[in-house]
């Protein structure tokens, strides 16, 4: 049923069946005067193809088929009666109209063939058939049974074009639309995974050190009893700092993104000394140094890559060394995180969201990134690009 009648609003088809009464109304008078001189049949039939063009009128919206289907009952009727144009055709400009405006494919092209074979039909009733004086036309009048054909053809094309274009530039808008919403979506999408590498970034990060500070201070306090305040100091310290970041990240989500600062490279001393503090080997080397500020997106990047990394040593690393190292070329840094831990032990770390963050963090930059397992070494390795100088 929804391909013959269109959804629509209640005060839409109250709105038509108004149009569709004042017509009837308003053309009265003007079919009992087209009407005069006729037979009474024919003045009857005059006011039954007025109330059918109002019908179609009424339903133009609502059926675009069906108000084509009216149409041309009621210029079958009209032919049949022999009746003369009469001021309610003009309905059938508006049953084209909707045709092309809010059709079906289908629907569609029968309007624009009715408008085709309607030109041809209303020149040959005028100029051919009897009833209409069309019985002595001689080759003398085909000039003037031509310009009323393309007459005719011009204004009922006119009529579909126009309702064609609607339908153009509605379907436009709607493709609008659509995109802006893809968009919108996909915005949002971007927004809640850039929180979520934050989030894991800083949760996963701060809770590594936490544990092994934890377990570091279980096993020492038996045999050196100021390591426990030691490490609770550090545990006390690595938590205030991930509730201040979660903190930043919840004010994020609040306003807009970029509202508080973000971690540099002058922070990673900072994190050097949490992985430290919790008992891990740490050997950084910077070679080359940036000759200049890089841009803050490659500090952010570098920074969560080399905090991930780290993170990864802290829970699956068993307390072997790790070696940083940092090499500023002018168009690239590379970083590469080596974990000194044995193949068996570092099963766990090639899994989870940690790994899948850091590629997210490269490619958003233009970089890329690879965590494999080298000669029985865990190594993260990461090459973004500088865009113009570092």
């Amino acid at each position: 049923m929804r391909v013959v009648f269109r959804p629509l609003r209640p005060l839409q088809i109250a709105a038509d069946m108004i149009v569709a009464a004042l017509f009837v109304v308003i053309l009265g008078p003007p079919e009992f005067g087209a009407s005069v001189g006729t037979a009474p049949a024919g003045f009857v039939l005059g006011f039954v193809v007025c109330w059918m063009l109002g019908a179609a009128l009424a339903v133009r919206r609502l059926s675009p088929a069906v108000a084509l289907g009216i149409a041309w009952a009621a210029a079958i009727v009209q032919m049949a009666g022999d009746l003369g144009p009469r001021p309610s055709d003009v309905a059938i400009f508006a049953v084209l109209y909707v045709t092309a405006a809010y059709g079906t494919r289908l629907v569609f092209w029968l309007g624009f063939a009715s408008a085709l074979l309607g030109a041809v039909v209303i020149t040959g009733y005028m100029f051919f058939a009897p009833a209409q004086g069309g019985g002595g036309t001689g080759w003398q009048d085909l000039p003037t049974a031509l310009f009323v054909l393309i007459a005719a053809g011009f204004a009922l094309l006119l009529s579909w074009t126009v309702g064609a274009l609607a339908r153009t530039a509605w379907r436009a808008q709607e493709s609008r639309r659509a995109r802006d919403e893809a968009e919108r979506a996909r915005l949002a999408e971007q927004e809640r995974g850039r929180i979520a590498r934050d989030m894991h970034d800083v949760v996963a990060h701060s809770l590594a050190v936490i544990v092994a500070q934890a377990d570091g201070a279980r096993y020492a306090a038996a045999s050196d009893a100021q390591a426990a305040p030691a490490a609770l100091a550090t545990i006390a310290g690595t938590a205030r700092g991930a509730l201040a970041d979660v903190r930043l990240l919840l004010t994020q989500l609040r306003h807009a993104e970029g509202a508080g600062p973000q971690p540099t490279l002058t922070d990673l001393e900072a994190l050097y000394a949490q992985v430290r503090h919790a008992g891990v080997g740490l050997r950084v080397d910077v070679d080359p140094a940036p000759a200049a500020a890089p841009p803050a997106s490659l500090q952010l990047a570098v920074y969560r890559i080399v905090q991930e990394a780290l993170t990864n040593a802290l829970r699956h690393g068993g307390g072997a060394p790790v070696d940083v190292s940092l090499a500023w070329w002018r168009d690239a840094v590379d970083v590469v995180v080596r974990n000194a831990a044995p193949i068996r032990e570092m099963r766990g770390a090639t899994e989870g969201h940690g790994l899948i963050g850091m590629r997210e963090r490269a490619h958003l930059v233009g970089g890329t990134l690879s965590a494999r397992q080298e000669d029985g070494f865990f190594v993260v390795r990461a090459r973004l690009p500088l865009g113009g100088g570092a």
